[in-house]
This record gives structure tokens, sequence and C-alpha cells, in this order.
């Protein structure tokens, strides 16, 4: 994928710039709890990505480094201002899943809809959600009076943010979803394109050069290493320095990332900021290195002593037979302790090799 930085904060797929938008945005991410990883996580793993993606610094650094929009970078992002994500729709069902943010552009209001999605799995259905959400969005929009001028409703631009392993095949489309049909019908098939961000297409040389707290999000999803990930933990602590809370919410979800990496195998303690995360962390690391190395050191000696007991062994045959041939010089080379322990006893009353080695 071809790719551009503008500033040191963007990762962008090279295309036009749009200018068909209108001076207002909203910027709306969904968090849904209906995926199968999603499912799979605790209420404290699913609070902490709603937390994270509920800072105005994260929106602001998924727009500018990973929407392509020249349109949309030029908007003052300052004026970010989280509104209500609370909808009831025309059936009265409630739904509370949505977090909202508007941005003011040339005095008025712009509305941007995002998708954040986090399930493992490809959703093939995706553009019919997608299709859903906005229209459940407009709504909400025409409830509260917060259409334009003229019975008119503002764009919307739907994102999903993909982080799942395996290759995104859904259509992003929902007129890819439906067989062409003819004449007249053809006129009246839907269509609804969502732009989709698989974190699959961004390596860790194309995000570690980028200031972007998104492109942070997405390596801490696939750390190098341990030391990688105390490195990366130390460089977003310096980013947000004099933003403790931000801080906090970080550390919140780091944690809770890595608990449901290890699949619970992993103790750590509540923290309350990066800092007090990348010493609890490294405090662990250094006792998993001890714990390796003394297994290693444990398994060398027990190697040891093998080898030294299958040297014993050879100089026993060999005094008591003769030259071994070579084949039982290797079986002797690849024998377990209890197997050259049993031989040794064997030794000084058999009368033959094939007797000390017998089954």
């Amino acid at each position: 994928m071809e790719t551009r930085g503008d500033g040191d904060n963007q990762l962008l797929p090279t295309v036009a710039a749009g200018s068909r938008y209108s001076r207002f945005l909203a910027v709306t991410l969904r968090l849904p709890c209906t995926g199968r990883r999603m499912l799979a996580m605790s209420h404290e793993d699913d609070a902490s990505y709603k937390l994270l993606f509920s800072a105005p610094e994260v929106v602001r650094d998924l727009v500018l480094g990973f929407i392509p929009d020249a349109w949309l970078h030029s908007l003052d992002y300052t004026t970010l201002e989280k509104v209500p994500g609370s909808y009831v729709t025309d059936d009265l069902r409630h739904r509370a899943d949505d977090v909202i943010w508007r941005v003011r552009a040339d005095g008025e209001w712009v509305y941007l809809y995002l998708l954040i999605e986090f399930q493992s799995t490809v959703d093939p259905w995706m553009a019919v959600r997608m299709m859903t959400y906005v229209g459940l969005l407009y709504q909400d929009l025409i409830r509260r009076g917060d259409a334009l001028k003229g019975k008119k409703l503002p764009p919307v631009l739907p994102i999903v943010l993909y982080n799942g392993d395996a290759k995104w095949t859904a259509a992003t489309d929902i007129a890819e979803l439906i067989p062409k049909a003819p004449g007249l019908v053809a006129k009246y098939v839907p269509k609804l394109e969502y732009l989709l961000i698989d974190e699959n297409q961004y390596s860790e040389a194309d995000l570690a050069g980028l200031k972007n707290l998104v492109a942070a999000i997405i390596r801490f999803e696939h750390p190098e290493n341990e030391q990688a990930l105390l490195r990366l933990i130390d460089l977003v602590n310096d980013w947000l320095d004099g933003n403790p809370e931000l801080k906090r919410t970080f550390a919140i979800w780091i944690r809770a990332v890595l608990l449901r990496q290890s699949k619970s195998t992993l103790v750590l303690p509540k923290v309350r900021d990066l800092k007090e995360l990348k010493m609890t962390l490294a405090e662990r690391f250094d006792t998993w290195a001890q714990q390796h190395e003394l297994k290693g050191i444990e398994k060398g000696i027990e190697k040891g002593i093998e080898k030294g007991e299958a040297l014993v062994l050879q100089k026993l045959l060999t005094k008591r037979f003769g030259v071994l041939p070579a084949d039982v010089v290797g079986k002797i080379a690849g024998a377990s302790a209890v197997q050259i322990d049993t031989w040794v006893d064997r030794v000084l009353d058999a009368v033959s090799l094939e007797e000390v080695f017998r089954p």
C-alpha cells in the first residue's frame, strides 16, 4: 500500500482530498460488544477501550494520522467536544454504545461518524451494520433538532478500525452484497461505503516514526518483545507530559490488553499511571528472565551429569568387552539418565553386550 506522511503524526494512503463535505463534522465512536472477541473480553477490558477512544487526543490522532482527507486535516481539533451518544430508536429500543464528538469548522458543526471495531474475526455484514448506525445517527440528529438549515443532513464518514489477525475480506460497500438487478430496480439499490483502516496494513517500521497515539495503540497490540514494550510506554509517557488523566487511561488500557493477550496468565496489579505500569512490568520481566536463567542452569547441570554417566558407562563396557561398535556408542549418547543407570547396573554381571542392552 502506498503511503505518505503529512507531518510526524500521519500515515495515510495516497488519495485525492475530498471537497464535497459541508461545513460541519461530528465524531462518533461506536465500540460494539456483539462480536466474538468483545464477548470474550471482561467488562473492564471493554470499558478500557471505550475510555481510551473517548479521549479527544486519540480521536484527533485517528483523523489526522489515518483518515486520508486534506479538508479534515485542516479543521481545528482543539474544538473537539463530546456530546451525548445515547439513542432511542423509533421502536423505543435504547442504544447507549456510542461515544460522539463534534468539531467546529467555519463556525458550524461537522458530523463524522466512526465505528471502532475490535473483533478478531471479520464480520461479513459490516456494511449492513454501518448503514444501520448511520441511519440511527441521522434519526437522533433529526429528533434533537440538530439537522441543517433547509432540512438537510450533515455528511457522515463511516470508518471501521480493524485489529484482527485474519485478512479483512468483508464488503466495504453494502451495494457489493446485493446482486445486480436489471432495469429500474438497479437504480434503487442502496449504496453506502465505509472507510476501512486495517492495522495489518501497517508495519512496525511504518508506525515507529510517527508521533501519533493511534499508531502507538497499534504497536501496543503487537509488541516485538518485552523491551520494545517498555520503550513504547516511555515514549507515550513523554508525549503525554502534562496530561496525567490520559496517562492513567493508557495505563488502564495497556494493562487490559496484556491481560487479554496472556489469557489471564499474567498477574498485574491495577496501576495509576504509565510510570507505575512500566516499573511493574520491568519487575515481572526481570523475574521471568531470572527464572528462565535458573531453569537453563538446572537443565545444563542435568545434561552434564547425564553426559558424565554416559562416559563412565562407555569406559566400563570397553574394559569388559573391548572396543565398542559405533551403534552402541550412538545408543548410549542418545539414552536417558534412567536407561544409563539400568545399563551400568548390568555391566558386571552381563556376559555380552547384548545382555547389557536387553529390553
